[in-house]
């Protein structure tokens, strides 16, 4: 029979267990996936200040971006199939590769931004597509931003975001095949 005396210490745990609960819950790991389509964004210039009331428009300060590619799983490789670099406007300016790079289990792959490149502007991007032969972890991308002048210097990263999922990772996650790819 239950008393206050042997209630008392079950009721004492009940908040630690519902903590560790929490916590296992939040360290389910991502699905695997077969390929995506990737978007991270770069600001190859940053508008700060006031408006100038002579120039109609605050500063700007131009910053390098290095694109950081990162197989996070330690048995499988992934292709690299296309690394593009867009403007503010969504105009492609640039594809970082001639062909396909293969990243090795736990391996990564930088692509830099020049700190002069001044065409992408404050909305540029990238969009990297990837797959792998079978599923895998899901790859880290960042970009991370460097701005340095004399003793001062600045610099912060943005995550990428998944837009487009391969046709076996969408209908494992119960979603609808995407449409071809279209670069």
């Amino acid at each position: 029979m239950l008393t206050r005396r042997t209630l008392r210490p079950l009721l004492s745990i009940l908040p630690l267990l519902l903590l560790l609960a929490g916590a296992l819950q939040a360290m389910e790991l991502p699905p695997l996936s077969k390929g995506q389509m990737v978007y991270i964004p770069v600001y190859s210039s940053v508008l700060y200040g006031n408006v100038d009331e002579d120039r109609k428009h605050p500063r700007e300060i131009l910053l390098s971006a290095m694109l950081s590619v990162r197989n996070t799983d330690p048995n499988h490789g992934l292709m690299i199939k296309s690394v593009a670099y867009y403007d503010t406007h969504g105009n492609r300016l640039r594809e970082y590769l001639n062909q396909p790079k293969l990243l090795n289990p736990m391996g990564s792959a930088a692509f830099f931004v020049e700190y002069k490149e001044r065409s992408g502007g404050t909305g540029a991007n990238f969009v990297v597509t990837w797959n792998a032969e079978r599923p895998i972890n899901q790859p880290i991308m960042e970009t991370v931003h460097v701005f340095s002048w004399g003793s001062q210097s600045q610099s912060f990263t943005s995550r990428g975001q998944v837009i487009q999922l391969d046709n076996d990772s969408a209908a494992s996650l119960g979603l609808p095949a995407n449409q071809p790819d279209t670069p």
